[in-house]
């Protein structure tokens, strides 16, 4: 009989752990409800590396997710939603960037506060977005040699 009573006490314990596990992993990737939080829209021209559940961050801290992104028929421009805690007011003449980790990192999304003393109320949009810049064609760009003048270094003398 204790035996019995031990194994069910293990087992409870290992379901306690799983169900905390669960709720935690849900709080980590945003699962538990926007309530207390609003929306914002943008739209982009290239919104490479950016999906739903990607991080919105504002001076580096993870203050949203991406909750919605489609593409819009009519201006061909990838629109984009996001949800931010009611708690932080964005200024109207705010930007949204997507942005890079690193060469090996993902991409996210970025507020860059302005300076105006209104604010986008819930559902807004923000106008002054900046898309995904290609790593492959900024490589390509400064492996091509665009900007500088070749030829006139070639035809110069040297002076030692």
């Amino acid at each position: 009989m204790a035996q019995n009573t031990t194994e069910v006490v293990v087992g409870g314990a290992v379901l306690a752990v799983a169900a905390a596990f669960v709720l935690y992993a849900g709080q980590v990737a945003g699962l538990g409800g926007h309530s207390g939080s609003y929306t914002l829209h943008g739209s982009f021209r290239t919104a490479d590396g950016i999906g739903v559940g990607t991080d919105v961050r504002l001076a580096g801290v993870k203050v949203g997710t991406v909750t919605d992104i489609s593409l819009n028929p009519q201006t061909f421009f990838a629109d984009a939603t996001i949800s931010v805690p009611q708690n932080i007011q964005v200024p109207v003449d705010s930007s949204l960037l997507i942005s890079s980790e690193g060469l090996l990192g993902g991409n996210f999304v970025e507020i860059q506060p302005g300076g105006a003393l209104e604010n986008v109320e819930p559902g807004g949009e923000i106008e002054d977005t900046q898309g995904s810049v290609s790593l492959i064609s900024l490589l390509l760009a400064f492996v091509g040699g665009k900007g500088g003048n070749d030829d006139a270094a070639a035809t110069d003398p040297v002076t030692p």
